[in-house]
This record gives C-alpha cells, structure tokens and sequence, in this order.
C-alpha cells in the first residue's frame, strides 16, 4: 500500500490517490467524514475549522460500496478556495498585488527552509503546502487504513496525555472502545476530567496571551497479530515505521514507544516483558512496558506509542525575523491561528499509525482480496496460539 497527497492550503482542493487495498473491501465516504470530523474538533482549534466543513468525495476504485483494487481516489474541496482563486490560480499573472508576495519568514515554519531549497523568493510557495492543512488526506488514507484494520479485529484509538506541561492522572481504561467514547467526548481527549479542566484553562491563558501551548498524544492499538514487521532488514522493522510517521506529523517533534525514555532511567529488570503462556491464549507478555514491540516486530500486545508536539509556532506575539529581498529584520506577527492543536494531532497521530499497521500486513500478507488477507490473519493468530 502506498499513497500521494496533492493540494495547497488554501488551493482548490486535497487530493489523495491510495494504491494496493485489497479488492471486495466495504468503503464508503461515511467512513472517512467520521474521522475528517473528529480531526476540526478540539479545544483550542482556531477560525479555519469553523470555515471548512471536510467531507470526502471517492472519485475512483470504489463500485457499489466496495474496493475494486485499482486505486482509490479521495478528494477534499477547500470552501475558503473561492477567496483565494486569484491569489491561488493556476493561470499566469503579472498582478503584483494579486500574488501576495511573502517576503518575511516565520520563525518555526518551513517557510525560510523551504526558499532556501527551491529559491522561492515568494514563500507563499512554500507554506501553502507545509500548512497543516495536508494532514486532512493524510487523515483521510488513514480512515480508510483504519477501516481495513477493522476488517481484520484490529482496533486503533488515542488520547492526550499532556498539553502545556498538565499531565493526565488517568490512564487506565476498560477496553479500547470504552477510551475512544470517553476521549470523543472530551474537548481536549483527555481521560482525566480534572486535567481536562486544567489543560482547557491553560490553552484559553495561552490564546490570551498571543502564545501557543503543545503537548504529548498517545495512540493504542489492538490486535495486532505478533510477527509483524522485521528483525532482519533495518527498513521494515515496524517501529522504525511508525516512529516516522509519528515525526512525519506538522510539529512533532518525539516519539516513544511503552515505557519510552523511561527506560533509561530504569534496570533492565522494570524494563524488558517476560513471557507467559497459557492453554488458549498461547504466548504473551506479563507486562508491556516495551509498548508491543520487541525486535523490531509486533509482539502481539497493544501497541502503545506517544508523540511529543511542540506549540504550534504561528503566534499573535511578534517573533524576530529576517526579511529575505531587503535583510532588515521585523517582528512576525499573524492573526488566524490555533492556540492549540493537540487533540486534534492525536486523530492525526491515530491515522498516520493505522496506514502504517495496514500497510505493513498487506506487504506481509497476501493482499489482493479481502477474504483471504482476512483469513491468513486468523491463521497467524491461530498459529502463534499453538506454536
């Protein structure tokens, strides 16, 4: 499985052509909108979701509600596209002033790097498209990621764990489903209802104050059947994969898996899982601290990554920069931003998690036909229960 986005923030529309899902797998649009709606939620998000209402249009690879296995084609259309068609056109134009040239970076943003790298000398070029605005694709392959995991009882959810330094008290949950209601019912997904309350004041103080707050997100999923991934070649060991998917996110900055850098700080004895087993259930671990993964593979615990995202770096208060054509500095300054966008990241984290789990299974597994990838799941559960 693989896919591409295409599309600039404030261009016409978001496009993501995906390839290799199996063929006969159920898929409709409703699938998708559910997670493109949870990722505008959040407290903290700023004026651009009460602007654009994402819904998805699947324009190929899909008949009657099931995939053919040619590639699916997902579009996203931008509402506030119809006041930016003359600064966001396509046509050639020599109108100064409908370009909009960018002239001054901010601090934070691709925007100097990516001049840099292309010699844009207007670096609307460049933030159009660094925008995390593209994470609604991404969020998009990832529901249909999501959807196939389901398929195969492989259950994907997340929850902030920390924002602006408040940390969650609460971390333990009845089962995946019951983490999943309770933090879609949270502002900020949080488990605990007291650093909720928390976390919202200190993004309200962080808005008031023109500053912006981050903070940690952690996904969990289920059912992963162990052996997933490679101990033998170093670029198809499964953590490698999500931890870059995890950085591949505007903002983020770290990654953990389990216990994470914990680990460091503790002897090797509070650290590895030992092993059990069981009639029926096979082998499994007494503990996870090591986050469901062991060499590289899924171990057939939960895996439980973390993400660290620092605070979004579009600020109301002025930050020193450099304009690029006159080299005199200024303060940078914007007026439409989000104070905070952590638990929405945490939907994008999910997302970005579950097209990696599916794509490893499809690249492990035979894949061209549903029924059949789901059956040679249930053999491998089946096997490592009897091995």
């Amino acid at each position: 499985m693989r896919y591409l986005t295409a599309g600039e923030s404030h261009g016409p529309q978001l496009t993501t052509i995906i390839e290799g899902l199996p063929a006969g797998m159920p898929l409709l649009s409703e699938d998708i909108d559910k997670e493109l709606a949870r990722r505008q939620k959040g407290h903290g998000r700023g004026r651009r979701m009460q602007i654009e209402k994402d819904t998805v249009h699947i324009t190929s690879g899909v008949r009657h509600g099931l995939t053919l296995a040619s590639p699916v084609a997902l579009v996203v259309q931008n509402d506030d596209w119809k006041h930016w068609t003359k600064i966001m056109g396509a046509e050639p134009t020599d109108d100064e002033e409908v370009k909009r040239v960018i002239t001054r970076p901010r601090p934070g943003h691709a925007d100097l790097n990516g001049a840099l790298k292309y010699g844009h000398r207007d670096m609307r070029n460049v933030l159009e498209r660094s925008s995390a605005r593209e994470t609604t694709v991404r969020v998009a392959a990832g529901a249909v990621a999501k959807k196939l995991l389901s398929l195969l009882g492989i259950k994907v959810a997340s929850h902030v764990v920390e924002i602006g330094g408040i940390k969650s008290k609460v971390h333990a949950y009845d089962s995946i489903e019951s983490l999943a209601e309770i933090t879609e019912n949270s502002p900020v997904r949080c488990l605990d209802p007291v650093a909720e309350k928390q976390m919202m004041q200190a993004i309200d103080d962080a808005k008031a104050n023109g500053d912006s707050i981050g903070g940690i997100v952690e996904v969990v999923v289920e059912g992963m059947p162990p052996g997933v991934g490679s101990y033998v070649h170093y670029d198809r060991k499964l953590d490698s994969k999500l931890a870059a998917a995890i950085v591949s996110i505007n903002a983020f900055k770290g990654v953990e898996f389990g216990i994470g850098f914990e680990a460091a700080r503790k002897p090797g004895s509070e650290v590895h899982d030992e092993i059990e087993w069981s009639e029926g259930e096979g082998f499994h671990r007494s503990t996870n601290r090591l986050g469901g993964l062991e060499g590289g593979m899924s171990t057939g615990m939960p895996i439980v990554i973390r993400g660290v995202m620092k605070p979004i770096p579009t600020l109301y208060k002025p930050l020193q920069s450099v304009d690029i054509d006159s080299k005199e500095s200024f303060t940078a300054s914007i007026e439409r931003s989000d104070s905070c966008a952590v638990p929405a990241a945490a939907v994008v984290a999910e997302n970005v998690i579950a097209w990696e789990l599916a794509t490893a299974i499809t690249n492990q597994f035979y894949a061209d036909r549903l029924d059949t990838l789901i059956k040679s799941i249930e053999d491998q559960r089946a096997y490592a229960r009897e091995f």
